[in-house]
């Protein structure tokens, strides 16, 4: 019975060995997450019970030849009012579903019939592609109201696209100073 019991604890012993010595041997990592909470904040306008509405136009499947072919921009601003003096600039994160073969595009709302090969492209008021949950260019603030300038288009993923509803709902956060 000793034996057994001996050779119970020295199995154990040597699997309680190679366990600490294979969770040692992949090194240790550390992420420290800095930021800040302000109260000096703009108003958004255009919140999720007050979304704004871009019309990005009717197009023919047929105008899209390859990947990568774009429709012409619409321009759209993000209202921001009651800016403090404190708020000196900002960036705009924008946020949703991206499209399947091309991350940095927003992809359509899954409706009856969706068009396929097609996701829809966010620039910056330079006409700078902005990919998706990614910050964009800063823009200077000044107190009181503010109007962020940006552009979209729809941006084909496939030399083939299919013709159907093509909607898309993003989300965005302001990122100040």
């Amino acid at each position: 019975m000793k034996k057994n019991l001996i050779a119970v604890a020295v199995a154990v012993a040597a699997v309680a060995a190679l366990s600490v010595s294979n969770a040692i041997a992949g090194g240790a990592g550390q992420i420290n997450f800095t930021g800040a909470i302000t109260d000096d904040a703009c108003t958004i306008v255009n919140t999720v019970s007050n979304p704004l509405d871009v019309k990005l136009g009717t197009y023919g499947s047929n105008e899209f030849k390859a990947a990568g072919d774009t429709t012409a921009k619409m321009g759209f601003k993000i209202a921001l009012t009651d800016c403090p003096a404190s708020a000196k600039q900002a960036a705009v994160n924008f946020d949703g579903t991206s499209d399947s073969t091309n991350a940095a595009l927003l992809k359509l709302t899954q409706d009856s019939g969706v068009a396929t090969g097609v996701g829809i492209q966010l620039y910056d008021d330079a006409g700078t592609e902005i990919a998706l949950h990614t910050a964009s260019k800063v823009y200077p603030l000044v107190t009181g109201d503010n109007n962020l300038p940006f552009n979209a288009a729809y941006k084909s993923t496939a030399a083939t696209v299919t013709a159907g509803p093509a909607n898309g709902v993003a989300n965005f956060s302001i990122i100040y100073n």
